[in-house]
């Protein structure tokens, strides 16, 4: 199927689609009016006088009825498919008028069994369709029997086999639609991660970010007073966090931030400091082997302990350690913040944390967070690509 590069839309009319146009729904009605050729017989033999007024009115009717219940179920059913009940009880009604149509106006109608077949073949689930289409043509030859038997031979292959292909165009559109719907699925699957990864960014961009603002701002309040000097220097910080807290949030909506482990080391040295909490943090780390993802996950990780450290703690003292390890699973980075404050009053693990958990998941990595002698520690673990047992950390 090709496609349209500007309009990126299909040129043709997808396989179990509905029609979506009028040009779709002309070229859907020729594919299917096509197989109407096989109504000339019965269509001659009502023009040709050789019935009564009564039965040829009757006639009439039924190849009416019988026509619009077989277009209107294989039409319809090709796109936007019909209930079980309504595909049994519209194929019903056509394995009824044929033979009955056949039966009483003689061979020239044993033709309605070929569109009874189709019908069966395309609509019916498979089981069903392996013993109706053949019941099918066993019918169409008794009644042919009653009237042509030479006539009902010659189309009793065609029913067999055009009902059995039939019944892999059925399987086609039935497949195709349950490929689309499982593409539906997925293009929500998608958009709810992509939602889940913003409501995560956004936490700990914020939560971080607002965090260092308040406590500047209580700062700066404190020393407006005796110390106008320090608390315009507090003020200025606090716009420059802000500013930055905007960039991060613009890059983390448009899915660009990745954020750097030594900067937010850096970051994490001026919160601590500003909350009176004195800090112990590693120079410039060793990253050479860590991959992009893997220091991204660290970098959330730092961010989020610091959070924690400064709004819940209420600890005085707080270290930072990155160390280069060797594990039985391989080279791994670890991240260890450890404090000597009371813990938060949760009873459970928070967004945050679990939003942790979450990225080094997908970084292959681990998290372990808990009480730790009279504070909290949280453990961050990340694959490298060393061997080295090296420790940057205080």
């Amino acid at each position: 199927m090709t496609e349209d590069r500007h309009a990126g839309t299909p040129k043709h009319t997808p396989v179990g689609w509905p029609p979506r146009n009028r040009r779709e729904l002309l070229v859907k009605t020729l594919w299917i009016g096509v197989w109407l050729v096989f109504l000339s017989s019965p269509v001659d033999d009502l023009v040709g006088g050789g019935h009564s007024t009564g039965a040829t009115a009757a006639g009439s009717v039924g190849l009416a009825v019988f026509v619009g219940v077989y277009l209107t179920l294989v039409f319809r059913n090709i796109g936007r498919p019909f209930s079980p009940r309504v595909v049994l009880t519209l194929g019903g009604i056509l394995g009824v008028l044929a033979p009955v149509l056949a039966y009483t106006f003689g061979s020239a109608w044993l033709g309605l069994f070929v569109y009874l077949s189709v019908a069966w073949g395309a609509t019916l689930p498979l089981r069903a369709a392996y013993w109706a289409i053949p019941a099918s043509g066993v019918v169409m030859y008794l009644i042919g029997l009653h009237s042509d038997e030479k006539e009902a031979r010659g189309l009793l292959l065609l029913v067999l086999l055009i009902g059995f292909a039939m019944t892999g165009v059925g399987q086609l559109v039935r497949t195709t639609i349950e490929l689309r719907k499982a593409r539906a699925t997925v293009a929500q699957l998608a958009a709810n991660e992509e939602r889940l990864r913003l409501a995560r960014d956004l936490h700990d961009l914020l939560g971080h970010s607002l965090s260092l603002i308040t406590l500047k701002s209580e700062l700066a309040g404190r020393m407006l007073p005796d110390h106008p000097d320090k608390a315009a220097q507090q003020v200025a910080d606090i716009e420059q966090v802000s500013r930055q807290a905007l960039v991060d949030v613009r890059e983390a909506v448009t899915g660009y931030r990745r954020p750097r482990l030594a900067a937010e080391l850096a970051g994490t040295q001026v919160a601590l400091t500003a909350a009176g909490v004195t800090a112990e943090v590693p120079a410039e780390p060793d990253l050479a082997d860590v991959p992009e993802e893997a220091e991204s996950a660290l970098a959330w990780a730092l961010r989020e302990a610091v959070t924690n450290v400064v709004r819940h703690s209420g600890a005085d003292r707080c270290v930072v350690r990155l160390l280069h390890r060797q594990t039985l699973d391989g080279p791994v980075l670890e991240l260890s913040v450890e404090d000597n404050g009371s813990g938060g009053s949760g009873k459970g693990p928070g967004n945050g944390l679990t939003g942790l958990t979450e990225r080094l998941e997908k970084a292959g990595g681990t998290l372990e967070a808990g009480r730790a002698g009279r504070g909290f520690r949280l453990v961050a673990r990340v694959p490298t690509a060393s061997a080295a047992d090296v420790g940057s950390g205080p």
